[in-house]
């Protein structure tokens, strides 16, 4: 026999926009004030991200995650700043109808794209909007870290480098720790692996941290992989258009009487659950219907945000977009894909 268990639905964040910042013709940065008792809610790492809510007048509302630019080491408020894109709904719904004073729904911040340090020397590679959880992680570090900071930073011309005020600033300020490389396609062509080469050797050691287009991401990691950089010390943010709407009620948990059911020990936030974890049920829905805030963003194996990593026990993912063979190799998985193949589980966020 075969039950379903009644699901509860996602409590969404809210936000309300202060200011609309201009950053070029086609970015706008949103900055955002959360609730009061929402606030620790908020709470973020350099690199992570949120994800946002856009109304639509489809069957369901659309949701995209945009990276956090501000820094959780200084006191500024969140903001992120959105891009627009040819086609792209999300991006021009935002910067046509977002304005000050508009309450924004979100998840909580998420994301894997985060230094295990401050305290190290960094070589950042970004490109066009790219650059926003960059500058995050370069802020971050500078401010609480010790090291030095190299940015490669590349644009379709002067017109499109966002935050180009702010580096400037940030150089003065830090002259001795930050150095800024900007590329122009409309003055030194398209970046290849030849002129990223040449920029990159002499930082190559460094940890590196990538976003941007994907065709400028895999440039820059096989550049970094022929100069011999560490594979651990290379970090990508890839994004993917988010498929369903994470803000839907989360799946019902399917329990089969003949089927068997696995415990899961869980730590997160300090805390330690055990929670029973029903056979062909995905982690992260089990977490869910537990009443467990276990983080996560577009519950499809496209982004990072659920990763966890098993310290006990067996599991297979349905689904995986995100994670590298190393990643897998030093045990992460993606709670919204995986099911349990062992009776018991631990695992840790």
């Amino acid at each position: 026999m075969t039950s379903i268990v009644s699901t509860p639905r996602i409590t969404a964040l809210q936000t309300r926009v202060v200011e609309v910042i201009k950053e070029t013709h086609d970015a706008h940065t949103l900055v955002l004030e959360p609730a009061a008792e929402q606030a620790d809610s908020f709470r973020y790492r350099p690199g992570q991200f949120l994800t946002l809510r856009i109304p639509s007048d489809r069957d369901q509302d659309a949701a995209r995650c945009y990276s956090l630019c501000s820094s959780p080491e200084q006191d500024e408020r969140l903001k992120v700043t959105i891009k627009r894109t040819r086609d792209g709904y999300a991006s021009n719904w935002i910067c046509d109808n977002v304005e000050a004073g508009h309450v924004l729904e979100v998840l909580k911040p998420a994301g894997t794209f985060v230094p295990s340090s401050l305290d190290t020397d960094f070589l950042l590679f970004a490109a066009g909007s790219g650059v926003t959880p960059v500058l995050s992680i370069l802020k971050s570090a500078l401010i609480a870290g010790t090291g030095s900071i190299t940015l490669i930073y590349a644009n379709r011309d002067e017109q499109n480098v966002i935050f180009k005020d702010e580096l400037v600033a940030l150089t003065k300020a830090y002259s001795g720790r930050l150095h800024v490389i900007h590329w122009l396609e409309s003055v030194q062509g398209i970046p290849d692996l030849a002129s990223m080469t040449a920029l990159a050797k002499p930082y190559a050691q460094r940890e590196a941290f990538i976003c941007g287009p994907g065709p400028f991401m895999d440039c820059i990691e096989t550049v970094l992989q022929n100069l011999g950089a560490a594979p651990e010390r290379i970090h990508i943010e890839r994004f993917n258009s988010l498929e369903a709407n994470p803000f839907a009620p989360v799946d019902p948990l399917v329990v089969d009487a003949d089927g068997e059911t696995a415990q899961v020990e869980v730590e997160l936030d300090g805390k330690t659950s055990n929670v029973a974890w029903p056979a062909g049920n995905k982690l992260l829905d089990v977490l869910l219907n537990a009443g467990i805030d276990a983080p996560f963003s577009c519950r499809e194996g496209a982004c990072s945000a659920c990763t966890c990593i098993v310290l006990e026990g067996e599991v297979e993912m349905e689904r995986n977009e995100v994670l590298e063979p190393q990643d897998l190799e030093e045990g992460l998985i993606l709670a919204c894909q995986a099911k349990a193949l062992s009776p018991k589980v631990k695992i840790t966020y």
